[in-house]
């Protein structure tokens, strides 16, 4: 892992930009840390491919690197400015079509959504081989992000991973819905009741099919990008109880 840059930012957070082979990434931390102990680390994702720079991601770092984390965030294979196969590029311009002329889009976002997942995963995983070896990160670790089909399939094959948030804001491939069930690692699950891009029921059911024992679903009134505010101090206490130890009484 090289980093390229270094800013301390006003809100007393660190930011380092890195490369990891090709894998361009973010880190946040507390600046200065607020304690000897090795950091939590926390694996954010935006939606679906934007990129790791999205402002929505950025600020969600920068708060949880606040209370007291590590936040990495990278644009993976077929994300941000990373390659984009030809496949991918005929999927979204099919997808834009599609769209314009209200046509069913489920088995283009199939072809799209599907194989970003899978190219994503050995970047993500990557990246968390490597952070880990930095001094001042030990873990445990989480993943909060958009991307929930990431998340699912991440919470599947990274044992590593011991808590999760997940948005019910982008299409969750057939496969991942059905890996859902294997999830079984506490979850906080936000939903926008009037998501104008997500069936509530397939959000609903979704929850539903999730594994877990300790399963928290969040719904609120708005569209797509209407999230309120305290939601993002909600999912920090959410991080807090399983990322950090407990305190002694």
């Amino acid at each position: 892992m090289h980093f390229t840059s270094e800013q301390r930012l006003e809100d007393g957070v660190l930011e380092r930009e890195f490369t990891l082979g090709e894998i361009p990434g973010t880190l946040w931390t507390p600046e200065p840390p607020g304690s000897a102990a090795p950091l939590p680390l926390v694996l954010m994702a935006h939606n679906n491919g934007l990129p790791k720079a999205d402002p929505r991601l950025v600020a969600r770092a920068r708060y949880t690197a606040a209370r007291g984390y590590a936040v990495a965030g990278i644009d993976a294979a077929g994300c941000g400015d990373r390659p984009r196969t030809a496949a991918a590029e005929q999927a979204r311009a099919d997808l834009r079509r599609a769209m314009r002329a209200g046509e069913p889009v489920d088995e283009i976002f199939e072809s799209l959504i599907g194989p970003m997942v899978e190219n994503a995963v050995p970047d993500w995983r990557t990246t968390l081989d490597a952070l880990l070896e930095l001094p001042g990160i030990g873990g445990p670790v989480g993943y909060s992000g958009g991307w929930t089909a990431l998340g699912i399939r991440l919470a599947v094959v990274e044992p590593r991973i011991v808590a999760a948030g997940f948005f019910a804001g982008g299409y969750v491939p057939r496969a991942q819905r059905e890996e859902a069930r294997q999830v079984t690692i506490p979850l906080l699950f936000l939903l926008q009741w009037d998501d104008e891009g997500n069936p509530r029921q397939r959000a609903l059911d979704l929850f539903d099919a999730f594994g877990s024992e300790e399963k928290t679903l969040h719904a609120n009134l708005g569209g797509h990008t209407g999230t309120p505010w305290f939601e993002l101090e909600d999912g920090g206490r959410f991080l807090d109880r399983h990322l950090k130890p407990a305190r002694p009484v």
